[in-house]
């Protein structure tokens, strides 16, 4: 995947009106047709379809490559329904506000959505060209992709995602299916909550949003080959990912996330949401936790009888190690992490020699990333995690070479990213040996061999890879 080379979207795209139309077979896509003149007689033909109405009499509905889709209020793809969003189309997001309260625009998901971008052409949720601004990094513009307890399937394929994380308020659809607090939470990029739905996430950008990237209440996902960037304005994570889910998580860049790239957790597990199960590895993980205005955070977080497989990922210039709060609980769905069934080792620790902003103070007086790979912290897990992981030290940065990105030169604080980056390894990389290569059954992918299927097609983890991080040699 070139990531550089979609990060941005092809120029003028035709936009699109909806008008009513009937389908033969209401089980096939119904594509939008082209408005067609008056009729002689003076006969006006149907008048446009709102988006609401084009469910009507149809299961599919498609967005044709290359439309741009408007959306003043909330959407919503009914139960039971399915949307297919091909390439290039561009659904932005007003920042108006819908209704009296001005509620941020919420793209909720009851249904099956299949976004089926492309290379060359990326889908792109958004807001308003002019409105694409530094200054609008966490701004929260709109509330982004949720996906309800009725979604049996999603697909976000080559597909960007930005500027969400607008406040859950009082009437919001995400709050009057209880999924969110009206007041408390702000939306995240992407949320699940059916514990048996099937999700793959690839190939696609998630960037600047007050909250996480990813928040996952249930499923079974596969989130591989992504590139994140700034997720989380004041907390929050890339991937965070509670009881009820199996997920993968492989091959993805982290840049920047305010406190975690991995926030792991099998919090409320209950006989309906079974304890969480992931397995990440083969991640680059860049800039993690500085941002956060505590000592919590830095990479890599496991907890409440989680149990999780974390190995072979590289993490630079991060605040802190792979953490397991609750140590003297564990095994505890109010605890730690299920230390028994887990294994959190054979991580990559590299340090530039760069000094946190002075406007930032930790508790732990934290300033370099060496410093806090080596701290002494209570939620280090000295007996059993990273006993076999690579850690920089004040006088070895273990500089993993990489073919375009100097470690010691960007801001520990920055979550503004270059896309003339590479985070592919140089033939000389240290970081190309020494990563776990034994391949034991519990370290394999939940679904490098039954793989995830949706939208008839079936998706498999790809294997672990004897190197850290996600690119290997350039």
């Amino acid at each position: 995947m070139n990531l550089k080379k979609y990060l941005f979207v092809g120029a003028a795209l035709m936009s699109v009106s909806f008008f009513a139309a009937c389908s033969d077979d209401e089980n096939e896509p119904q594509n939008p047709p082209v408005e067609e003149p008056d009729e002689p007689n003076g006969d006006d033909p149907e008048g446009p379809v709102s988006l609401e109405d084009q469910w009507n009499n149809t299961n599919t509905v498609t967005w044709p490559a290359d439309t741009i889709i408007n959306l003043t209020e909330h959407y919503t793809v009914p139960e039971g329904k399915t949307l297919i969003i091909k390439e290039g189309v561009q659904i932005i997001a007003s920042t108006e506000g819908v209704g009296a309260n001005l509620l941020p625009v919420e793209f909720t998901v009851n249904g099956n959505l299949y976004c089926e971008g492309t290379e060359e052409k990326p889908i792109l949720f958004s807001i308003p060209e002019a409105e694409r601004t530094e200054a609008n990094t966490f701004a929260g513009m709109w509330g982004g992709i949720v996906a309800g307890t009725t979604c049996e399937e999603m697909l976000i394929d080559h597909t960007i995602i930005e500027y969400t994380g607008g406040d859950v308020l009082e009437g919001a659809p995400a709050a009057q299916a209880g999924y969110y607090e009206a007041g408390d939470d702000a939306y995240p990029q992407i949320t699940t909550n059916n514990v048996n739905g099937n999700y793959v996430i690839t190939n696609s950008i998630l960037r600047n949003g007050v909250s996480d990237a990813i928040y996952m209440m249930g499923g079974n996902a596969i989130i591989m080959n992504n590139l994140f960037i700034a997720n989380g304005e004041t907390g929050e994570e890339a991937v965070n990912v509670k009881s009820g889910c199996q997920v993968d998580v492989v091959g993805n860049v982290m840049f920047a996330p305010n406190t975690n790239a991995l926030k792991l957790s099998s919090s409320d597990q209950s006989d309906v949401r079974p304890q969480a199960k992931i397995q990440a590895y083969n991640n680059t993980i860049i800039n993690a936790g500085w941002r956060r205005d505590s000592d919590k955070g830095g990479g890599i977080y496991a907890e409440e009888n989680v149990s999780v497989h974390v190995y072979n990922n590289l993490l630079v210039n991060c605040k802190f190690r792979a953490m397991t709060p609750g140590l003297d609980n564990l095994h505890n769905i109010e605890g730690g992490y299920d230390e028994a069934n887990s294994t959190i080792d054979y991580n990559y620790y590299a340090s530039g020699s760069q000094e946190v902003d002075p406007s930032y103070v930790y508790e732990q007086g934290i300033n370099y990333s060496w410093e806090g790979y080596n701290y002494d912290h209570e939620d280090y897990d000295t007996e059993r995690v990273d006993l076999n992981s690579v850690i920089a030290t004040q006088d070895d940065s273990k500089d993993p070479q990489f073919a375009n990105f100097d470690i010691n030169t960007t801001s520990l604080t920055s979550y503004t990213y270059d896309d003339s980056w590479d985070f592919h390894l140089t033939a000389s990389s240290p970081a190309l040996e020494g990563a776990y290569s034994a391949n034991a059954s519990d370290m394999a992918p939940l679904f490098g061999t039954t793989g995830l299927t949706v939208n008839g097609e079936t998706y498999t983890t790809p294997a672990p890879q004897p190197y850290f991080g996600a690119y290997g040699a350039e």
